[in-house]
């Protein structure tokens, strides 16, 4: 089997490292890939995850017979849509359910339709109206550009001078491009944050292991906002009692209502929840795998990734089983320093033979035979074992043996999970 996996982080690198277990797998592309990835598929530098005709031309060009298609902006743009339409079966959803996330005021007031717990909310198209809205809007509250950022769309405000700011960027300033031509302005919720992906075929629901992300760029949760500096599954927050609440509350409601609105949604869907004092509630919708969820999720997965994906897209999900182990995984990444606002590029990567199965590369490229930094999250480096503790101790050893220079990594991923175990 042909395979084509759309995308080129960190997250595409465990996606394809897990497909490739599967001997039906006999060649994986990679569009556009990266200087690690290049190891495990052949990578098409030259067409870009947004490039959907350079995409749809080279899946006819080399016959694909499965397509994968992972980053958000490929989807929202109708990759899938595009390649289902040449007759290639694909793992993601279309244009019209990735809508989900592509559009943040699309998602909220979906939930608002449908009784789907999520924090109270306004959206607003007029940036004075936005304005008026915070001079009496709870403090502190969140602001939200509606399409896609690059994960770094939502901005947590503690004044109503920080508030304005925030509108003002995002509505005339533009910082994050038409993305920020509305927003939506959210109550601010307190509670411990659960990541959850799950596989749906737009009946069927399977979640996957839960998570921890940790998306402040330094330790003690300080910092900038980034994509990500570190995952752990499962997450302790995670209960089996909120588990069964968020089935019977948020997945399977979410899946009706995007039935219901004639926007099926196949593929990955992931839920990022807050466990508030009141129950589980919705803070995002994401239509595909989180990056660096992924790196911690994936490799906790016991049943075959393909066969599931193959299943999902067959809608025969129900007949799938899909099997996580009981262990522990955690994913710390290694940055450019100076990464999410700006950083120097180029460094040579020396990675040790005996850890690199235990490596994604997100953010490097080949250079003269070379691996070198080429972006600001460079590395995601994950182990399992029997405990979060020993997971964690495993990953950071690991990490002591990569270098680049200008290398930069939280030194406390996992240290609120466990903590939150030993109360």
């Amino acid at each position: 089997m042909k395979i084509l996996v759309v995308g080129g982080g960190g997250r595409e690198h465990a996606v394809i490292k897990k497909l490739k277990e599967n001997p039906a797998a006999e060649v994986i592309y990679a569009l556009p890939g990266n200087g690690g990835i290049a190891r495990d598929a052949i990578c098409v530098p030259e067409i870009g995850a947004t490039d959907v005709k350079g995409i749809v031309g080279f899946a006819a060009e080399k016959k694909i017979d499965y397509a994968v298609v992972t980053p958000d902006d490929p989807l929202v743009l109708g990759c899938v849509d595009a390649l289902e339409a040449i007759g290639i079966k694909c793992f993601g959803p279309r244009a019209n359910a990735a809508v989900i996330e592509g559009s943040k005021v699309f998602s909220k007031n979906l939930m608002k339709k449908y009784g789907i717990p999520t924090a109270k909310f306004e959206t607003f198209d007029d940036m004075q109206e936005a304005l008026a809205y915070v001079e009496t809007a709870p403090i502190p509250t969140v602001v939200k550009a509606d399409g896609l950022a690059l994960g770094k769309g939502v901005v947590i405000v503690e004044t109503r001078e920080e508030a304005r700011e925030a509108v003002i960027s995002m509505m005339r300033d533009k910082k994050f491009g038409e993305s920020g031509s509305k927003v939506v302005i959210e109550e601010f919720l307190t509670g411990p944050e659960v990541s959850v992906l799950a596989f749906t075929d737009g009946i069927t629901v399977k979640p996957m292991v839960s998570s921890m992300d940790h998306k402040r760029a330094l330790d003690g949760d300080r910092g900038l906002n980034t994509g990500g500096m570190g995952t752990i599954a499962p997450n302790p927050c995670y209960t089996p009692k909120v588990a069964e609440r968020c089935m019977k509350e948020i997945f399977i409601p979410t899946i009706n209502a995007m039935n219901a609105e004639g926007r099926t949604f196949k593929g990955c869907l992931y839920f990022g929840l807050m466990i508030t004092p009141d129950g589980p509630k919705v803070i995002e919708y994401n239509c595909r795998f989180g990056d660096p969820e992924t790196q911690v999720v994936l490799p906790l997965l016991k049943s075959d990734l393909l066969e599931v994906m193959l299943a999902v897209s067959d809608g025969k999900l129900s007949e799938c089983d899909v099997e996580f182990s009981e262990r522990s995984a955690a994913c710390v990444i290694m940055a450019s320093k100076g990464y999410p606002a700006s950083y120097e590029k180029g460094f040579e990567i020396t990675i040790p033979e005996d850890i690199v199965d235990r490596v994604y590369v997100a953010g490097a490229k080949l250079s003269g035979g070379r691996l070198v930094t080429s972006g600001g999250r460079v590395l995601g480096v994950t182990c399992v074992a029997g405990d979060l503790k020993e997971a964690l101790s495993e990953s950071y050893k690991a990490v002591e043996k990569i270098h680049f220079d200008n290398a930069y990594y939280r030194r406390d991923i996992g240290a609120r999970a466990l903590a939150f175990k030993e109360v």
